[in-house]
């Protein structure tokens, strides 16, 4: 069954986004592969055990579009970001992180390092 969960920005403008919750091994696997678009309302979060950049890191190979990836440590604060061009073999953040939220591209301006997260369980 798939989870969604809602994802709000505290600082302004503040945002909110519906996303795919995932946190097993398969689902983090696939990610976006092999969609063919993303809508800009929605995306997806990868979940890990810990604050690490190399489990974090991500590859853009099989993507048929660019997207905004921003990695959350363990308090769901932003720290990095960046506009993952399609087939690019990796991307990986300047700090530890332990969440990777995936977003349309247009929403790269929406966020800013050190931005702080909330994550609320969709109804």
């Amino acid at each position: 069954m798939m989870k969604l969960v809602n994802i709000r920005k505290l600082s302004p403008p503040i945002t909110t986004v519906l996303v795919k919750y995932c946190d097993s091994f398969w689902s983090k696997f696939v990610g976006l592969m092999f969609r063919k678009e993303l809508k800009q309302d929605e995306g997806i979060i990868l979940v890990g055990n810990r604050e690490s950049k190399i489990n974090t890191s991500i590859h853009m190979f099989f993507m048929s579009f660019d997207i905004t990836v921003l990695w959350l440590d363990k308090d769901l604060v932003i720290v990095d970001k960046a506009l993952a061009k399609k087939w690019v073999p990796i991307y990986k953040p300047k700090m530890p992180a332990q969440y990777v939220l995936e977003l349309h591209h247009s929403k790269i301006s929406d966020y800013a390092i050190g931005d702080k997260l909330v994550i609320n369980i969709s109804s």
